[in-house]
Formats: C-alpha cells, sequence, structure tokens
C-alpha cells in the first residue's frame, strides 16, 4: 500500500526523513504480508531500495532535502537532533521559507559579505537559534505592510488596494503561525528585545487580520485547556465534519459570537479577570477599525476588514482540519482528536503546523522539534491509532471532507500501526467513522461532563 506515498521535492528535510521513516515501516510490513508497492517522490516510483534514487532524478538530479542514503531509525533521530543543536556541526537555522540553508546559493562575495553576517547577527538577536526565520519575516513585514498600508490611507488606489490585500493574504498563513509560537513561547526575540518583541503585533496583528490579543487569550487560555473537548468553544465534536452546513454554523458562530463567547467562557470558569481582558482588547479592535472607517473607509475595508475576515475563515477551516476526526473510543485523547501532517504548506511554510497532535502533546514544543519527537515516539502514534497524513495540508483536509472525498484523503492516509493492514476500502470506512457527531449523551458518557 506504500504505492500511495508521494515524496514532494519541497518537503523539509525533516519531513523528508520521517516520511522516509514511515514508508519504510510500511513496506516491512507489506514484505511480511508478501505484498508489493512503491513509493513516488513527485509522481515516479521510488525504489525500495534506493527510496532516494528516483527524487532525486525528479529533482534534475539533485536532491537538497533528502539523506544521500537510507538512514537506520537510529540515525535519523540523530540526524534531525543535529539540524536543531547550535553546538552541532550539523546544525542549520532556518532563514526563508522556500529553500534550506545549503540550498540558498548566492555569489560567493555576497555570501561572506550578506549572508552568513546576516545569519550571525540574527542568531543573537532571536529567542532561539534556529529561528533567524523569524526576524527575516518581521524585517519583510516592517518593510512592506506598514508602508503599503499607511500610503494606502494618504492615497487610496483600487490597484494599490487589491496588490495590498494580495500581499497580505500570502503572508497570513506565515505570520500567524509565526504569532502561534511567539504566544506560546511569550516572544521570539531574545529577552533583551523583550519591548519590541512585546509591541510588534499591536501593530502587525491588526494588518494581518487578527484582533488584538484575542489569538492568545482564545488558543493558549482557553483552547489547549478544554483540547477540542465539550466546553471547547471550537470544539468540532457536535458537528458533522463532513456536512457543508455544519461548517457554516460553526464558522458563522465563531464570526459572529466569540466576542461575547469568550468571556463568558471565563466568567464561568471564574476568571474573571481574563474575561475582562479578552472583551476589552477584542472590542477595542472593533472600536478602532470603526474610527479608521469613518476616516477613510476604502482603505480601511482593504487594509484591515477583508484580512480579519479571510483570516477568520482561514482559522476556521485550519482547525475544522485539524480536529475533523475524532475517535469515538477515546475522543478526548490528543492522539484520538487531532491529527499530524507531512506537507510542504504546513510545516515548510507554517512552522511544521502540521505536527498538530505533537503541539496538543507539548504546547511548549519548540516548532523545529516536532519531527523529531514525532520519529522518537512514533511507536506510540502507533499504539494510540492516531492518523498521519501526508502531501495534503488542512485547508485541503477540510476541502476533501465538504466534497466528501473521502478516496483522496485515503491515499494520502500514511498507514502506522494496525492501519497498515487496512486496504482502501477500509481507509475509507475508518476515516468516515471518525467525522461522526457526537450525540449530547455520548458526550456526557465519553467526557464525563454532569
Amino acid at each position: 500500500m506504500d504505492k500511495y506515498i508521494v515524496f514532494d521535492r519541497q518537503l523539509t528535510k525533516a519531513d523528508f526523513v520521517v516520511l522516509q521513516s514511515l514508508t519504510e515501516d510500511l513496506r516491512e510490513h507489506t514484505r511480511k504480508e508478501g505484498g508489493d508497492g512503491a513509493a513516488k517522490a513527485n509522481g515516479k516510483t521510488l525504489n525500495a531500495s534506493t527510496p532516494d534514487a528516483d527524487a532525486k532524478a525528479s529533482n534534475g538530479g539533485t536532491s537538497p532535502n533528502q539523506p544521500a542514503n537510507q538512514l537506520s531509525y537510529e540515525e535519523a533521530v540523530r540526524h534531525l537532533e543535529a539540524l536543531n543543536n547550535p553546538n552541532d556541526a550539523h546544525f542549520e537555522p532556518t532563514i526563508i521559507n522556500n529553500l534550506d540553508l545549503d540550498q540558498i546559493k548566492l555569489p560567493p562575495v555576497l555570501d561572506k559579505l550578506l549572508l552568513r553576517p546576516f545569519i550571525r547577527i540574527a542568531r543573537s538577536l532571536v529567542r532561539v537559534e534556529t529561528d533567524v526565520i523569524m526576524l527575516t519575516h518581521l524585517l519583510l513585514y516592517v518593510f512592506t505592510s506598514i508602508p503599503s498600508a499607511v500610503f494606502l490611507f494618504y492615497n487610496f488606489t483600487w490597484i494599490h488596494g487589491i496588490l495590498h490585500f494580495v500581499m497580505q493574504i500570502s503572508y497570513m498563513g506565515t505570520y500567524t503561525l509565526m504569532m502561534h509560537q511567539h504566544i506560546h513561547m511569550r516572544g521570539i526575540l531574545h529577552k533583551r528585545l523583550a519591548l519590541f518583541d512585546h509591541i510588534f503585533p499591536y501593530i502587525l496583528d491588526p494588518l494581518m487580520g487578527h484582533t488584538w490579543n484575542s489569538y492568545f487569550y482564545h488558543h493558549v487560555k482557553h483552547h489547549h485547556i478544554e483540547g477540542n473537548g465539550p466546553n471547547d468553544l471550537s470544539s468540532t465534536i457536535r458537528y458533522q465534519r463532513d456536512s457543508l452546513l455544519h461548517f457554516l454554523h460553526y464558522t458563522g458562530r465563531f464570526f459572529f459570537f466569540i466576542w461575547a463567547e469568550l468571556p463568558y467562557y471565563f466568567l464561568r470558569k471564574g476568571r474573571t479577570s481574563l474575561a475582562f481582558k479578552a472583551a476589552f482588547w477584542e472590542l477595542s479592535t472593533y472600536a478602532s477599525l470603526y474610527t479608521l472607517y469613518c476616516i477613510n473607509p476604502r482603505a480601511t475595508v482593504f487594509v484591515f476588514l477583508i484580512p480579519l475576515f479571510l483570516l477568520r475563515l482561514g482559522l476556521m477551516a485550519g482547525n475544522w482540519g485539524q480536529h475533523a476526526f475524532v475517535d469515538a473510543d477515546e475522543p478526548d485523547s490528543d492522539y484520538r482528536s487531532s491529527i499530524t501532517l507531512i506537507d510542504v504548506a504546513s510545516n515548510r511554510h507554517c512552522f511544521n503546523d502540521g505536527y498538530h497532535t505533537s503541539h496538543h502533546l507539548n504546547p511548549m514544543r519548540h516548532w523545529r522539534e516536532h519531527p523529531v519527537s514525532f520519529l522518537k515516539t512514533k511507536h506510540i502514534y502507533a499504539s494510540q491509532q492516531a492518523l498521519v497524513f501526508h502531501d495534503i495540508d488542512y485547508m485541503m483536509v477540510t476541502v476533501s471532507l465538504l466534497t466528501k472525498n473521502y478516496k483522496r484523503l485515503a491515499e494520502c492516509l500514511v498507514p502506522i500501526g494496525s492501519q497498515m493492514s487496512l486496504n482502501m476500502d477500509e481507509r475509507v470506512k475508518l476515516l468516515q467513522r471518525h467525522t461522526r457527531r457526537f450525540s449530547e449523551e455520548e458526550i456526557k458518557q465519553k467526557f464525563k461532563t454532569p
């Protein structure tokens, strides 16, 4: 069944190692059962004995994200740990999304006088030395988003307005997941830059569709406390997760009522201070946007309101995909109520957001540590019947569910543990069972609610 495994040429080095390890597990299972299968790289067969040979061919003769040879499990773990360790000779900080460090090819003079000094300085300015990319993106946003927004209020044109929100759309996913790291780690820059680290979200968040501090209060102080359970305002368990009507209800509730429901949740939990803060920052953002709309309605629509609408739609579509598959046997298990994705969009461009189960298991785990943590504990994921997908992102998981394209989802599933024995029809049935809505009676029984 590993014939459905696809090695995208843009996978990160860590993702390639993880997927390679899972594929080898699947091949071993297939050999024991006397079957046959061949993984693919960009649609080309990946030979079982030399797993990166055709991948190299499909990359035009190079395979920069793939180890030279098949790594053993122990070698794979050491390899990933070395990439994250600043004291190791193989350490590689992340500089930009599209390319790994050894793929950045500049003329020698620019490499020596520009890239290397930038990396050296940036490593001293960020909270974790791997995270040079976060300084790179801050500089990008400061020198593009802010001047563009200011100029739109000074001299609005329709062409500029359209180009601006298209630019912001391209930034939103990466920025949001950078802020995801920020709200969990209480910052992304070195602590001596704490003041700037604290201030910049108040400037950039509204430009990217966020309301002030709401991401922190909803995600850190609420979602991770409730864990997609019955008291989670973004829980999916009361919804049929392949129903468009249910998805629209789910999204609409967040759009129109989260400003009231989140403070009320904190009040019910006796956390009055959090209730006040959540309400204050959400409503103060609305008031500020209203004021700006009165000053320049067209600029406000393109700079703030369109990003706000699109981001909230994206957040709900993403969370739906992250928590669409819930095992009725243990719906309160992080392994069985969230999924893992090994894909380019989630992990290369959004700071390993695909490792959502790993994140729920340890919300403070640094984004670069997710792949090696997964690899070290893949036997636990297998025993807990966790779901792992590849070659698909959360948005397309949601789209596939809402169009009931379970065949696509089944083909993207990377079977682990007992799932390896399932044929394609059985995979489909497994996924369909995991998207069924829970009745209130089931919720009381499964979650032991009063």
